[in-house]
């Protein structure tokens, strides 16, 4: 893989709210996103005219999740208010709340039928979402780890994983069905509990996260070992890291950010 660093486009400023996760939505130049300013309402952005489409208020805690459907106008956020929400983006009203006994992290399967809610960094609980009033259908539970607290959670695309990010050096892969842990990934700098993004290659096989150092790991996901570390020159941590869902690119970002396209060896 070689990077390339890339000039921005366009700058759309949010000074006023501020902002913290932004996430694509179906409808084309279209962007929901939580604030880190003034308060924790969720906005529903265009980007073609920089004008505000609907606000999502509810939240009174910092949102630390933010998961669009797959498949429709759902999306799902996870709050320090110790609750999730779920939203319908053609409405400001809130959908369906839920009260936890922790902090979550929360995300979609990629089919957009079930969520999961990874609950006080230590349990990974399974919402229908055509019942999810009805409570988890499966609550899978976790060795505690004092020294970290989980920052994000995602589903593989064959929906037979799922990915839990933390805060500290280690990462968790578990059966998406079973919830059995299968690998941890350690082995990268994150000595100052930063947030730091992991994903999964759109084909399920690979798990990549950046690190405090700039770098970015990638693991085996079926074998667990540590395959490749590659350097994008970043100054700093790599807190953003996303794969394209189509094509064989990913974007790693510090305060700079780093396109990768594969290189065939000679």
């Amino acid at each position: 893989m070689s990077g390339l660093v890339d000039r921005p486009k366009r700058t759309l400023y949010s000074k006023k709210y501020g902002v913290d996760l932004i996430r694509y939505t179906h409808a084309a130049n279209t962007v929901v996103y939580s604030s880190n300013k003034i308060d924790d309402t969720i906005r529903y952005l265009s980007l073609h005219d920089n004008k505000y489409i609907r606000y999502f208020p509810g939240h009174n805690k910092r949102v630390t999740s933010l998961s669009m459907s797959p498949v429709d106008d759902t999306f799902i956020s996870g709050s320090l208010d110790k609750t999730i929400r779920l939203w319908d983006l053609r409405s400001p009203n809130c959908q369906g709340l839920m009260h936890l006994q922790g902090k979550p992290v929360c995300s979609f399967d990629p089919e957009g039928l079930i969520f999961a809610a990874g609950v006080n960094s230590e349990m990974v609980k399974l919402y229908d979402l055509r019942s999810f009033d009805k409570g988890p259908f499966a609550t899978f539970k976790l060795q505690y780890d004092r020294t970290c607290e989980w920052t994000g959670l995602k589903f593989s695309n064959d929906g037979k994983l799922i990915l839990v990010s933390t805060n500290g050096g280690a990462l968790r892969l578990l059966d998406a069905f079973k919830g059995a842990v299968m690998h941890s990934f350690g082995g990268y700098n994150n000595s100052k509990a930063v947030t730091l993004e992991a994903s999964f290659t759109p084909d399920s096989q690979f798990i990549m996260i950046g690190s405090e150092d700039g770098k970015v790991h990638v693991w085996n996901a079926e074998s667990g070992m540590k395959v490749a570390v590659l350097d994008g020159k970043h100054t700093g941590p790599v807190t953003c890291l996303q794969f394209n869902p189509k094509f064989m690119t990913f974007a790693s970002a510090c305060s700079n950010m780093a396109f990768w396209l594969p290189t065939i060896d000679d």
